[in-house]
């Protein structure tokens, strides 16, 4: 059992909190003794954060490829130094991001990159939750359909015996994988009670490039193939019209907002966020990959999400940061129909601990707020996951050893 004693949840009044297992159990109820007693004076907790688009092992490739177009940067950059990756280098890359993202307050992140099972090894070892999707192409080739679309099925087969794991197919995207790859995926998704992790309308070149060719939208045509549902994550969502986002609110779609990388890459727009609320899509926030980011801070995230919308829309009043932080906590527990992203009882133990003595936390005039748009890692104390302390004063146990395999990897990717 663990007792965290006098904290303030959401930066509410003093409670305390027990967790039991990987729960909570209670919430001031009566308490005789507990295994671990954490402090929570002059600290906050909220819910653990959660990435919802990231590409975790690209870390390997931080700050390689930079000021590139979108497509220069994938086919002249990114894609040479993938194909030199192995079991090992994704491990290493992942455990790296895995640090990254718990020492700043996520407890969650939902990947798509290749070698699934060295994705779910990193998970494992650090005790971080996720949901992991055996990305695939097949570019238009029948044959390399054929051969990853078997090694997917293998691949989410073997996800389902890993206890933080969700499984996922994660067929990149409509310029990298056929229509016909794209069913498929989802009758695999369907076969196995998978998620399915994409990449919609991330670029105007992709629209366009793609109504040219079908002759008609994206949205569209994926409906035709019936490959929209509540269990679809769609990445970017950026170059979507009214009628389109409508459609993926009828059929429950899931949007990851990504507004650090949509801004680095200049994809062009920003979210309609305005239109997605109208028609109740469920809008969550990722990171991308570190390879376009830089960073997994899921508090510059927030922030970012914020000012985007404000900036491009010219309206201060667009978003509200509560909204934001929903994006990141309620939200994605809806995505991922998780008990999690809430404080209550029976939940989840995913938590984090602020630390309220940061400067960025004081004067304190509204909690949430200083989350949205003055907090970053540095305030994150303690981390909770599955009722395991991971986090303790801001330190991750032997995160120096990770640091100095991966730059050793890191190198030899790009020579």
């Amino acid at each position: 059992m663990i007792l965290i004693k006098n904290v303030k949840i959401l930066g509410d009044k003093e409670s305390n909190v027990l967790i039991e297992g990987n729960k909570i159990s209670s919430i001031n109820g009566e308490i005789d003794k507990s295994d671990i007693v954490i402090d929570g004076k002059d600290k906050a907790l909220i819910p653990g954060l959660m990435n919802c688009h990231t590409h975790a092992a690209m870390v390997l490739f931080r700050s390689y490829a930079e000021d590139m177009y979108l497509h220069e940067w994938l086919e002249k950059k990114i894609w040479p130094a993938e194909r030199k990756l192995d079991e090992k280098a994704v491990y290493y890359g992942t455990k790296l991001a895995c640090i990254e993202m718990l020492k700043s307050g996520c407890t969650f992140f939902n990947d798509m990159y290749f070698y699934a099972e060295a994705i779910a090894k990193a998970v494992e070892d650090t005790g971080i939750r996720a949901c992991i999707s055996s990305a695939f192409f097949d570019f238009f080739d029948k044959d390399l359909l054929e051969k990853n679309i078997k090694r997917v099925e293998r691949d989410v087969k073997a996800l389902k015996k890993y206890e933080r794991v969700l499984p996922a197919v994660g067929p990149h995207a409509v310029y990298t994988v056929s229509l016909e790859g794209l069913r498929m995926a989802k009758e695999i998704a369907d076969e196995y009670n998978a998620f399915i992790h994409f990449h919609l309308a991330e670029t105007e070149r992709e629209v366009v490039e793609f109504k040219k060719k079908h002759g008609k939208s994206i949205v569209s045509a994926l409906d035709e193939i019936g490959f929209l549902c509540d269990k679809l994550i769609c990445a970017h969502s950026v170059w979507l019209d009214e009628n389109e986002i409508e459609l993926l609110s009828k059929r429950g779609v899931n949007v990851a907002h990504c507004p650090t990388s949509n801004m680095k890459l200049c994809v062009g727009k920003a979210l309609n966020y305005s239109l997605m609320r109208k028609y109740n899509v469920n809008v969550t926030l990722g990171t991308d990959g570190a390879a376009s980011n830089n960073n997994l801070d899921m508090f510059e995230e927030m922030k970012f999400a914020s000012l985007l919308q404000k900036f491009y829309y010219n309206d201060p009043t667009i978003v509200k940061a509560r909204e934001i932080f929903d994006m990141t906590t309620s939200n994605p527990a809806k995505a991922f129909k998780l008990k999690v992203g809430e404080i209550k009882e029976g939940y989840l133990a995913d938590l984090v601990l602020i630390d309220l003595k940061k400067p960025y936390m004081i004067p304190g005039h509204d909690f949430i707020s200083d989350l949205v748009y003055s907090a970053n890692s540095s305030c994150v104390d303690t981390v909770i996951v599955d009722g395991k302390v991971l986090v303790e004063n801001g330190k991750f146990e032997s995160e120096e050893e990770v640091y100095e395999k991966v730059r050793e990897i890191a190198f030899k990717l790009v020579e």
